[in-house]
């Protein structure tokens, strides 16, 4: 799966996602991009995930007709995250495209 780790996720994350192909917004030059657009850009390069920890990303965006799904991870820290990559994971298994799904750390 063709993952995108906005600016705000921890980039240790990515090491947690064997088996997938993982970027960040700032890799790819993107992390200055409005969500909207950040989206947009994420979709036509094919990405499938956007992982993010903007949590009114969901009020902000409409996702219905998307191919691209968004996980919002509900802290920013490393730490709290770290201990729930199981259900991050978890969570990458059983989104589908156009939805949205928090992970509580």
């Amino acid at each position: 799966m063709k993952i995108l780790l906005d600016h705000g996720t921890p980039r240790p994350l990515r090491r947690e996602l064997p088996g997938h192909l993982v970027a960040t917004a700032a890799d790819k030059g993107w992390d200055r991009l409005a969500n909207g657009d950040l989206l947009e850009q994420a979709e036509q390069e094919g990405y499938e995930v956007l992982i993010t920890t903007d949590q009114s990303m969901r009020y902000q965006q409409n996702l219905r007709g998307r191919r691209l799904a968004v996980i919002v991870l509900l802290s920013t820290a490393w730490p709290n995250i770290r201990p729930r990559t199981a259900e991050i994971r978890t969570a990458l298994t059983e989104i589908r495209p156009g939805e949205f799904t928090e992970v509580p750390v």
